[in-house]
């Protein structure tokens, strides 16, 4: 019975592609149609004759594949959707997959596997389950190749069923140094944990100001935690781009709170958030950056063994160029040290991160300084480290939850104001 809508996604090269459609013939009696979705600029063409089906393209919305998904699948009508991804392409064991599902499990998956990292990525789904959910689109999540996953984690496991065997394989498997690490990423999805409530707790503050293109990103990983943070504290900066707008999706969620003000920097900003922290710990999270999908189940092991004289927890830093939208190449992971004084605290050689503060010690400073250079506008971290560091310690461990991204409208990049003139006003 020919029931299954094909889809084709992200594939970036013809051969692939032509690879992809051969294989489709294995269960050409299963297929009512096959769409291609590409890119606008894309070349992709097949050169296939021997498909039995029609073959159509779809050019994306604004070069956003959850955004095409989001609005192609309303529009379809038969009981399932198959999903084949970049260089995937059936294998003969395909044939012994049945190909069915049950309203009580509408997901069937298969696992892609490279190296060390499996991934299970959907593959047949019930096309009525497909319309009650969506997935993300390119300002929700990091990089494209964390659609599927991403959607996937989102339902409840019962849902699916992890079909074993090696009936999809890849025209060519991408074992660079990035691609490995955006797996590692996207395996962490994968990770259940279950939250222990002795535990300490732990809110996130962001401060936005015309990052409209990421801040969705940065709420969004927030969100899919595995073991989630308490609190999640957003506040504009009196930004004039779509900020607003971008951010005002993200009200409905109740661990988000969102407020806007007038421009006066980052300091002022997470300090107007400072009243509304219930948590024993908050985490600073930049408005570009974005956290692993395990950030928080593995602060919460460091911080149930810190000792009281720690006010702040931090660690290593994952770099990632942004190279267009949707689009990241890691770069390298800038790892930490320890900082025992001013002298070490102020010769570090990057931003010292991610910063996990102790509340009580925040508040007990009133926030961050606002000092006179730049009028409290820029190093507004090293002025709070400077105070906690007389009041106690910083500590340092070997983890890396916390993703910053270099791309050419970092604020910092921005600003050429002087380190020395900034030393003069430390205390």
């Amino acid at each position: 019975m020919k029931n299954i809508h094909v889809l084709l996604l992200d594939y970036s090269n013809s051969f692939a592609l032509n690879q992809a459609l051969s294989s489709l013939n294995l269960i050409y009696h299963h297929i009512k149609d096959i769409v291609i979705m590409k890119e606008a600029n894309s070349q992709l063409k097949h050169s296939n004759s021997s498909i039995n089906h029609e073959i159509n393209y779809i050019q994306l919305l604004n070069d956003d594949l959850g955004m095409t998904l989001n609005e192609y699948i309303k529009t379809l009508s038969y009981d399932y959707t198959l999903f084949l991804y970049d260089q995937d392409y059936f294998t003969s064991e395909i044939k012994d997959v049945k190909l069915e599902l049950s309203d009580n499990q509408p997901i069937m998956t298969c696992p892609y596997i490279i190296k060390n990292n499996t991934i299970q990525r959907p593959f047949l789904v019930k096309t009525s389950f497909l319309k009650q959910t969506n997935f993300f689109s390119k300002y929700q999540i990091p990089f494209k190749e964390t659609l599927l996953s991403s959607w996937l984690s989102k339902l409840n496991k019962s849902c699916v069923i992890n079909q074993k065997g090696n009936f999809i394989n890849q025209t060519r498997s991408d074992k660079t140094i990035c691609m490995l690490q955006k797996l590692n990423f996207i395996e962490k999805y994968q990770y259940e944990t279950e939250k222990d409530t002795k535990q300490p707790s732990i809110s996130v503050m962001i401060s936005n100001y015309n990052m409209a293109e990421y801040v969705g990103i940065a709420v969004n990983s927030c969100l899919m935690q595995n073991n989630p943070p308490e609190q999640i504290l957003v506040i504009d900066d009196g930004s004039t781009d779509n900020s607003y707008k971008e951010l005002e999706a993200w009200n409905t969620f109740p661990e988000v709170k969102f407020f806007r003000k007038n421009n006066e920097g980052k300091a002022r900003a997470l300090n107007d958030l400072l009243p509304y922290i219930k948590t024993d710990f908050v985490v600073e999270l930049d408005a570009d950056d974005w956290f692993d999908p395990d950030a928080f189940s593995v602060i919460r092991k460091y911080l149930t063994k810190l000792s009281d004289d720690v006010n702040v927890l931090y660690g290593n830093l994952r770099i990632w160029r942004q190279i267009s939208t949707g689009i990241v190449k890691y770069k390298r992971t800038l790892k930490g040290k320890k900082v025992n004084n001013k002298n070490e605290l102020l010769s570090y050689q990057f931003p010292l991160g991610p910063r996990i503060y102790r509340t009580s010690s925040l508040r007990k400073n009133n926030g961050f300084p606002i000092i006179k250079f730049e009028n409290g506008r820029m190093y507004e971290d090293v002025s709070i480290l400077n105070k906690l560091l007389k009041e106690g310690c910083l500590l340092y461990q070997d983890f890396t939850v916390y993703n910053v991204r270099d791309h050419p409208l970092s604020i910092t990049k921005k600003k050429s104001s002087n380190w020395s003139d900034f030393l003069k006003y430390l205390d």
